[in-house]
């Protein structure tokens, strides 16, 4: 909840910048600060041995991170998609709700149009601090019962009542995709090894003592800018509907464009 907050009152590239300097302030501080206790001519001493297991650090360090960079652009694709697909269906599902009795259609109609608006401009602000509108679902189950009123009596009818129960249940279930997304899907136990490992991986260049203190003050620099910056776009595609870089809610504005508003009685 922490990282939602931030994320929704800060601007990502504060953030981003945030984290590059904690990282280059720790690094280089503490590379400083062993440098200056303990001498570079000393500190050279452990450079072969140090070189070594800081590889094995390195590789092990980035493996985690690549994995959770991948892992987490995979369920912002699959939000993405979620969206799209939820939106279309709720189109698909208007079109369809002509083809059913005048009083079944209406009522279909009525409770797409007002959920689809619901989840455009309430839930979409409601998912970014990780919460669902309690209204939105209220719609779409008085939407599920509109559905079940109709009874089909010819072969048709049922075929079409059941492409109309598998539109509902694509809304359904994508929906319940994203609102699981909102709230971030890395576990925090693995954040916590993240942050452990950039501690461990960013101390590393304190071992090395370089006759060049400028060269190893920019290495440790560019190592440091580099863990910071993909440590913020996991963070960022962790919660797809929060902050400025976030999914589009334009599907649904799309949707809502294909569906009329219902006549007037006359």
């Amino acid at each position: 909840m922490n990282l939602l907050m931030l994320l929704n009152e800060t601007s990502p590239w504060v953030v981003a910048l945030g984290l590059v300097a904690v990282a280059e302030v720790y690094s280089i501080g503490l590379m400083l600060l062993f440098r200056t206790q303990m001498g570079a001519e000393r500190l050279a001493l452990n450079n072969e041995v140090a070189g070594f297991k800081f590889a094995v650090v390195g590789v092990f360090y980035a493996v985690l991170l690549a994995f959770v960079v991948v892992a987490v652009w995979e369920d912002y694709h699959e939000t993405e998609n979620a969206v799209r697909n939820e939106a279309k269906a709720l189109s698909d599902l208007h079109q369809a709700s002509y083809a059913l009795p005048e009083d079944v259609g209406d009522a279909m109609r009525k409770h797409l149009i007002s959920y689809t608006e619901q989840v455009r401009d309430v839930e979409w602000e409601a998912m970014a601090k990780g919460q669902a509108s309690n209204v939105a679902a209220n719609e779409l189950h008085n939407l599920g019962e509109a559905i079940l009123q109709g009874k089909p009596d010819q072969l048709n009818d049922a075929a079409l009542y059941h492409h109309i129960l598998n539109l509902l249940t694509i809304v359904n279930d994508n929906r319940n995709g994203r609102l699981d997304s909102a709230d971030g899907s890395v576990p925090g136990v693995l954040w916590l090894v993240l942050i452990a490992g950039a501690v461990i991986t960013l101390g590393y260049p304190s071992f090395f003592g370089s006759s060049n203190i400028t060269a190893q003050v920019l290495m440790t620099a560019a190592l440091a800018a580099l863990v910071a910056l993909t440590a913020f776009v996991a963070v960022v595609l962790d919660y797809p509907f929060t902050g400025d870089v976030r999914i589009s809610r334009a599907p649904f504005e799309q949707s809502l464009a294909q569906m009329p508003p219902p006549l007037p009685p006359p």
